[in-house]
């Protein structure tokens, strides 16, 4: 059966989770869903769907990413696609999008906004706030941007290509980003399905800090009064990104954990301005 062969040349190939992904293989190239797999089983396979399942198994023996080889991701209950040029959607981010609705907010700006898994998720949860989504890669934007028309969500996000607040007009309720954190020397270490993700969405080369200090930098003046700002960070950087936001000011600077236990958003509120001096 080429469901149980596939399973054991990815099992030999040392990828986690065989099973699960020699299943979600098949699926796609029946085009069927996971869950109907038992039923069709026992028919013969086409010799254009084996040929399918087999170069998909190759791929990811070579360590391509399973969201890849599909072309799309699961994230917060909605089905986004994914390309080699954004970051694959993953859940531990589902911290910062449960943090970021637990107060409304009528405007954001994602800044990396990558597959715009956190803006569109944050802009579904919450229909009447629009946002502004911002990446330097062109081709992130066009994934971005499928996947709004997908949702039903274009007239509320637009997308613009910057490097951080460069260009970036006005202000917003909520700042949010997902930005490069990987240090440098960290990169050689990494699992090798990341070197099939864009370097430019993992890395700053450098310390891994450069984008917090540039975020923390220009946040306040692009945050409208009581406004909040949700950083994703590596689990080792909680006080170094806390520090670069209370050294600009902000206030309540708090570091949420994922669902492992391991520090995983920064957030942070710009001060409340000081009450008008009443009869004088």
């Amino acid at each position: 059966m080429a469901l149980v062969a596939g399973t054991k040349r990815l099992a030999t190939n040392g990828i986690e989770g065989a099973s699960r992904d020699a299943r979600l293989l098949m699926a796609h190239v029946l085009d069927i869903s996971p869950d109907r797999l038992t039923l069709v089983m026992p028919d013969t396979m086409t010799e254009t769907a084996f040929l399918a399942f087999e170069a998909a198994i190759d791929r990811r023996i070579l360590r391509e990413p399973v969201s890849h080889i599909l072309g799309r991701r699961q994230f917060y209950g909605r089905e986004f696609i994914v390309t080699p040029d954004v970051l694959d959607p993953r859940p531990e981010t589902e911290t910062l999008i449960a943090e970021a609705l637990s107060r409304p907010f009528n405007s954001v700006l994602d800044l990396g906004v990558g597959s715009g898994a956190i803006l569109l998720t944050l802009l579904a949860e919450q229909p009447l706030a629009k946002g502004l989504g911002t990446d330097a890669s062109q081709a992130a934007l066009d994934a971005a941007d499928r996947n709004a028309q997908a949702f039903g969500l274009g007239g509320r996000a637009r997308f613009q290509q910057a490097d951080w607040f460069e260009g970036v007009d006005g202000t917003f309720e909520l700042i949010v980003s997902n930005p490069p954190y990987i240090a440098a020397d960290e990169m050689a270490g990494l699992e090798p399905e990341l070197n099939h993700e864009p370097r430019m969405a993992l890395t700053d080369e450098a310390d891994g800090l450069s984008a917090y200090r540039a975020i923390a930098a220009g946040a306040r003046a692009h945050l409208a009064p009581r406004g909040r700002i949700l950083m994703e960070i590596g689990p080792t950087q909680g006080a170094a990104v806390s520090d670069l936001l209370l050294e600009q000011g902000f206030k309540g600077v708090r570091v949420l954990c994922d669902l492992d236990g391991r520090d995983r958003v920064v957030c942070a509120q710009v001060p409340n301005p000081h009450p008008r001096n009443v009869g004088k």
